[in-house]
Formats: structure tokens, sequence, C-alpha cells
């Protein structure tokens, strides 16, 4: 079967009223987003940074000395690709410390999933395996993890939580590469755990509050699928309708409450990896993905000779070529309480959206917001028209699955259940001719066609996704920019709360 992300449709999306919008939209709004953001004249050019020289990370056991809490892994090892442990290592190497690691089962467990070379999808088990039980990790390895972590256990993570945000002091990063749910609403979106129990948004939300305005101040980083559901964080109890929270926090993530995101390989190379965790983590050292180092100007945004994380962010957002559209909890404030597309003076406000608008724009060869949005629009009916016939070939797939199934089960009845007792005996003996029925039966052979054909379609989608999550980032900062200027224009209260969360996004690990 075909595993798709999900893609916000033209329906789900603010941008459905900037899209209507009449003909007539101001000109100078477009030049002025698109304009990059210079230093005040005041400031000396900084030099570029020098590499920052090795240092030894530092590893702690007790939540309050923490500046930061690290929590990776699965629910399982299947769930536990090497990925995310490698993120996690650069995570400890990058932020400084002394920090706690939370990853998997633990340094005892055997949990980390790799791809086995080795493995031979051609042997009878495989065979079987593929047209009754298909799974991922199947054709993978495992390995005790290499970090000196405890089990990222929700009993463990909200234990080091509660410790940490009640008697610590100075802001507590949380950074989180795991694998994301989305519930019903976005504060009900949850990281799955080791061993299956969820860390929801709405309970990040409580264990903040516990002591209101006074709380420690908390900035999450979380990689993951459907983590902007983190966003709702910009609101007390994670609930829009409550007003802006009280406690100090904000939050950066991999992508919007609604889609879904990269970053979960099982594949060791570095060099093949575009997820979110690699370009932000890369990108607060100053460097890039490859580890070579950035000039200053393609990260220091706002000219203050520091890395944010919302620099860093933004990098990420210019640099990665993953299906990833990263956001923050500023967007959603933003796009809760302002709702005119027509504000001025929003560039000025935000250095990192200019920077974005500036060299995303020229990478896409889009010089301004109407180029993108009808590059969206085509995009957009590529893949739904990719995604009707993604639907047609899961449907003929499910049944030429289903008939080589019977097909064999009309023989040999077990077959499907491995752990029947008959199992290994009636394998054994009748292997040649359970081989001869996958070669030549013609279930067989229309399974094997229409599993190339899907496989076709699967690889025509992974090249389009990331192409539409690009133009995508570019029509948001657009956006972004657009109703910042109005909320600026009005200011107040509500103006004030974007302001601090700006600022809170803004704070240097």
């Amino acid at each position: 079967m075909l595993r798709r992300p999900v893609r916000t449709t033209f329906t789900t999306l603010t941008l459905v009223a900037v899209l209507a919008c009449p003909a007539g939209w101001p000109a100078a709004t477009f030049a002025q987003a698109a304009a990059r953001p210079r230093a005040p004249a005041e400031v000396v050019p900084l030099p570029e940074p020098a590499a920052e020289p090795a240092r030894a990370p530092v590893i702690t056991t007790d939540p309050v000395r923490a500046r930061y809490l690290a929590i990776g892994g699965g629910s399982t090892p299947e769930y536990t690709e090497v990925s995310l442990e490698q993120d996690l290592a650069l995570a400890r190497d990058v932020l400084p410390g002394p920090g706690m690691l939370f990853f998997a089962g633990g340094a005892e467990s055997a949990s980390v999933r790799l791809i086995n070379p080795r493995a031979d999808a051609a042997t009878l088990l495989a065979r079987l395996g593929a047209v009754f039980a298909p799974r991922a990790g199947r054709e993978s390895q495992y390995r005790a993890t290499k970090l000196p972590a405890a089990a990222a256990t929700l009993f463990n993570v909200e234990s080091a939580l509660t410790r940490a945000l009640a008697n610590g002091e100075g802001p507590l990063l949380v950074y989180v590469a795991a694998h994301g749910e989305q519930g019903e609403h976005a504060r009900d979106n949850h990281v799955a755990l080791w061993g299956g129990e969820l860390l929801t948004v709405a309970r990040i939300a409580e264990l903040s509050e516990a002591r209101g305005a006074r709380s420690r101040p908390l900035r999450l980083l979380v990689a993951s699928c459907f983590s902007g559901g983190f966003g709702e964080l910009a609101f007390e109890a994670a609930d829009p309708a409550k007003g802006p929270a009280r406690a100090p926090r904000c939050g950066l993530f991999a992508g919007p409450w609604d889609r879904q995101t990269s970053g979960c390989d099982p594949n060791p190379d570095r060099g093949a990896q575009e997820g979110y965790s690699i370009h932000v983590l890369s990108a607060l050292r100053g460097q890039d993905r490859h580890g070579k180092l950035l000039p200053r100007a393609a990260i220091d945004f706002d000219g203050d000779g520091k890395i944010s994380l919302l620099e860093a962010h933004t990098r990420a957002r210019i640099a990665s070529s993953s299906i990833d559209v990263p956001t923050t909890t500023s967007e959603r404030y933003l796009r809760e309480v302002e709702h005119r597309h027509a504000g001025q003076g929003g560039s000025a406000l935000l250095p990192e959206e200019g920077a974005l608008i500036a060299q995303l724009g020229e990478r896409l060869a889009l010089p301004n917001r109407a180029s993108a949005e009808r590059r969206w629009k085509a995009l957009g009916a590529q893949l739904d028209a990719l995604d009707a016939r993604i639907d047609e070939a899961e449907d003929a797939l499910d049944r030429a699955q289903s008939r080589l199934a019977a097909e064999l089960l009309g023989r040999w009845p077990v077959l499907d259940d491995p752990y029947h007792a008959d199992f290994a005996s009636v394998l054994q003996k009748n292997a040649p001719a359970i081989k001869a029925v996958l070669d030549a039966s013609a279930g067989a052979r229309d399974f094997v066609r229409i599993q190339a054909q899907a496989d076709t379609l699967g690889t025509q989608l992974h090249e389009l996704e990331p192409q539409e999550a690009l133009v995508l980032r570019l029509l948001r900062a657009y956006e972004t920019v657009s109703l910042a200027g109005a909320l600026k224009a009005r200011g107040g209260s509500a103006f004030g709360h974007y302001r601090a969360l700006l600022d809170c996004e803004r704070s240097a690990p």
C-alpha cells in the first residue's frame, strides 16, 4: 500500500481568503514584502563567524538543572528509525547543557531500526509476507541506542517536565523528534512515546500552567507529523476561546496541525535526509545541513550577531527540500486574531519572513506573490489528479492482493498465520508448489504488475509534494507579512501578545 503524506487542501488553509482577494491588491505590499530587510545604518557589520570549538555535551539526570529536555523515538522499535537517534545526538551536541535525553526504550533496549542491506525480498517467507502482512519493518535490523538516554516513557517525560518547570531557573527548551498523530482538534494532537502512550498538546499546556504567569519560560522545538498542533500553546489551556496564554511559552514546529512531515528514515546516510531537525539544529550553530559554515547574511536575518530559534527555523524553511511546511506559535496566534489581508509594515516587523520571501522566491524563480499563487494552484491540480490515480491503484492493488491471498489459502489454509502450529510443516512440505503459484499464477502476475504501477505513481507523488510544500512556505510567508502589518496597524493587547511570542521565538538557546 502507498503511504501518502496528508496535504493541506485549498479549503483548509487561510490562504483561501488570499486567493479570493480582488485583483486590485496593493502592489506596494508585494514589493515591501519581497524587499530584503537591512540592519539599521548605525549597526557595524560583524565579521563572518568562526567555527565553534568542539565542546563535550553535558548530560544531567536532574531536571531542575536541565536547560533542555530532548525526547525522541517511537512507540516501538519498528517506529524508532535511526534518523531520530541521529537527530537527538545532534541536539545533544548543539544545545547548551546541561540537558536530559529520553529516547525510545532507553540505553538498554535494542530499539533503533536501520535498513538491512542483507534483507532478501525474494525469499519465500518475504514474498508471503508481502501478500498477507506487508510492513516496512520486515526489511530492517535493530540495535541498541548509542545515546546515554532514559526510556522515553510518558511517566519519565512527564516527571521530568513537572520538576523542570516547577523548580528550574531560566528558559527550558524541549526538543521532540518523534512520531505525531492528529486529533479531532489541534489541541488533541499528540506525540507517541515509548509503549504507545501519548503526550498531548493539552497536557503540555497543563504542565506549563501550574504556576501561571510565574511559570518557568518554555520553548518547544517539535519535529513530528502534525506538530503544529502544539501551536495552540499560544492560548491559555491550549484553547483559543480562553485567550492568550499567561504562562511564558512559545514553539517552533516542523509542520501545521493538519499535515504530515518528513524526518523518520531507517537509512543512516545523513546526506540523504532532508527533515526539519537536521536543518534547524545545524543552523543553530551557523552551519548548513552538511556542516559547512554559513555566511552571516544567510542566517542572521536581523543583524544582531546571534542565531535565534526563529532564525534557525527560518533557515530550515528556506533550505530544506522536504514536504515540511514549518510553522510557529506566533503564526498560529496571528491567524486567530487577525483576518485582514491588506496590512502594510509587516516586512519591517518580520525580517525573517522578508529573508524567506527573497531567498526562497529566488530559489523557486517566483518573484512575487501572484506567481507563487499560480504555481501553487498548478501543483495542486497535478496533485489532485495524481491522488485520484493513486486511489484507483490502491483499490486495484487491494483486489489483486485479496485474489492472490484467496488462491493461496484455498490450497494451504494456514499460510497467513505464521504462529499456527502447522505453519512451519506446511511451508516446508509445499515450498515448491507455493513458489510456483507466486511465480506463475495469473493472480500473482496481476499483483506484481499493479504493485509496479502503484510504485511508479508513488515516485511521482514523492517528487511533486516537496515542490508544493516549498511554494506553500513562500505563500504563507507573504500571508504572514500581510496579516502582521494589519495587526500592527490595529495595535492593542493582541499586537502586544503577538510581539511577546515573537520575542520568545527569537531567543537564542
